[in-house]
């Protein structure tokens, strides 16, 4: 292996977003001090390197340009000593296209969707020496950098929400000890709103979107793979406050991820009933509270750079000032279907014009869900929606309750 200089140069080209997260992700888990560079063209890569040569490549082979394998056949030409590491990532595990890579002599030919652990430990063996450990200290906070300062500034770059506990804990024991199966971590991450709206985002984006857009878990899951979506949960177990910690904090997770699955619930079980698209409604619930859990999310970045000791009553107020621009941005950001966008936004109001029979499905189990514990649903039965749904109070009456823990 050659000597790498600190804080190595790692170059990532990779014309779909998700995927790029993920390798940058994995890079900063295997080398938290290197430096990324994050391109989406092969001009653009050429540009970067004959200005200044990174110490790894992470190339995908469909990459737009010239593609990943010409790109690889043009940094070879260079005949730099040592060659530059190359990794090239590839759908195209044919015979041809294997041997048309290997005189190139790329550092690693990884088929996508590619194997996060295996990946992950590569890039140990090529960017640590045998033993070394890098410590990084956390960055902090401009000293006059206050929550609602620190909050404004964070809504339009905010990764979203926290991972549910018992999720995270099962996505760092899927890195840590082996690879689970899909089939046994899906139930949980259908219980999870980040895991299940960047599934969704992940399966509409340009790479993936080859027919009507998924607007449920189980059609993104179906798009994605069973690899790659699991490779994309282990992403984001890998980012910066992803688990609440705070003792201030972890409270008002713990009753919103209950809210949003009792509202997911409630859609599914309503939505069953009155012919709806159960999934559909299910997966609206489970996400109107998006805008909420990635505030929280915020304001525990916010702690871990250092920001003072806060109150219950502090973080409530920063819930109302924020949550609804938080949960807008992100579901723009992250280019979510507008059918789905407009049921979760049902959630909170129906606005005017024909209604849904999904909308007021989502709308009702949300008024459902934030009744008082204990509180008979059968008085919801005047209510507009519940009217034009044709629910009475005996079905109202009826609705399931939630699950004790």
């Amino acid at each position: 292996m050659a000597e790498i200089e600190r804080e190595p140069r790692v170059l990532i080209a990779d014309p779909d977003r998700w995927s790029a997260e993920l390798l940058t992700e994995l890079v900063r888990k295997a080398r938290c001090d290197a430096q990324l560079v994050i391109l989406q063209d092969s001009e653009s890569v050429l540009e970067h390197c004959r200005a200044d040569w990174p110490e790894l490549l992470i190339v995908d082979y469909g990459l737009p340009g010239i593609g990943g394998l010409e790109l690889l056949r043009e940094v070879r030409r260079q005949r730099r000593h040592p060659p530059v590491p190359f990794f090239l990532i590839t759908d195209r595990v044919d015979a041809a296209s294997v041997r048309a890579a290997l005189p190139l002599a790329p550092t690693a030919y990884l088929a996508k969707p590619f194997n996060a652990e295996d990946l992950l430990q590569r890039l140990r063996n090529l960017l640590l020496e045998p033993g070394e450990e890098v410590a990084c200290p956390m960055p902090t906070l401009p000293p006059t950098q206050g929550l609602d300062t620190y909050l404004a500034e964070a809504r339009d770059s905010s990764a979203g929400a926290p991972l549910l506990p018992v999720v995270r804990d099962e996505l760092e024991l899927a890195m840590k000890v082996y690879t689970r199966d899909l089939a046994e971590l899906e139930p949980l991450f259908r219980q999870d709103p980040q895991i299940t709206g960047q599934l969704i985002a992940a399966a509409n984006s340009a790479a993936q979107h080859l027919g009507d857009s998924c607007q449920t878990l189980s059609q993104a899951l179906a798009r994605l793979g069973a690899k790659h979506s699991l490779n994309l949960a282990l992403g984001l177990a890998l980012q910066r406050s992803v688990g609440l910690s705070d003792p201030v904090l972890l409270p008002f997770g713990e009753r919103l991820w209950s809210q949003s699955r009792r509202t997911a619930e409630l859609a599914h079980w309503l939505a069953q009933r009155l012919e709806g698209d159960d999934e559909r409604c299910f997966t609206a619930g489970l996400l109107h509270l998006l805008g909420d859990l990635a505030v929280l999310r915020s304001i525990q970045s916010w702690r871990d750079l250092g920001g003072a000791e806060l109150t219950a009553e502090q973080v409530a107020d920063a819930l109302r000032e924020h949550a609804a621009p938080f949960g807008s941005a992100l579901r723009t950001r992250w280019r979510l279907p507008l059918e789905l966008r407009q049921l979760i936004a049902a959630a909170y109001q129906l606005g005017g014009g024909v209604y849904s029979r999904e909308a007021l499905i989502v709308h009702m189990a949300k008024l459902a869900a934030e009744l008082p514990e204990g509180e008979d649903a059968s008085s919801l039965a005047r209510h507009k929606a519940a009217r034009m749904l044709g629910l009475d109070a005996t079905l109202l009456a009826s609705l399931p309750k939630p699950a004790t823990t």
